[in-house]
């Protein structure tokens, strides 16, 4: 059992910043990658950013060069360093872990952006 716990959301305003942390723990063998993902009403869930077990990184183009996706590999934790933060960010986050071809994920952290 792969069990993802999901902190750091919260209510910042307009040009804040918040730093979303995951932790992973249980028979996780063999991560593939890590990610942030969020929801906002009557959307899909959207791809926010990744990292991969390589390092590679990949954002949504809505983020990039205000997010920062980082890792550590050893702790099986992944963070999102979000800068300049908008109403338009505001969503429930989650957390995924892919181990090959298995998805794994949080319950989510609330992040509220007020303008």
């Amino acid at each position: 059992q792969v069990q993802l716990v999901e902190s750091g959301g919260g209510l910042v305003q307009a040009g804040g910043s918040l730093r979303l942390s995951c932790a992973a723990s249980g028979s996780v063998v063999w991560v593939s990658a890590m990610g942030w993902y969020r929801n906002t009403p009557g959307r899909q869930r959207e791809l926010v950013a990744t990292i991969t077990r390589n390092g590679d990184t990949n954002y949504s183009d809505s983020v990039k060069g205000r997010f920062h996706i980082s890792r550590d590999a050893a702790k099986k934790s992944v963070f999102l360093q979000m800068d300049s933060l908008k109403p338009a960010d505001t969503a429930l986050y989650y957390c995924n872990l892919k181990s090959f071809s298995t998805d794994y994920w949080g319950q989510g952290t609330q992040v509220t952006v007020s303008s």
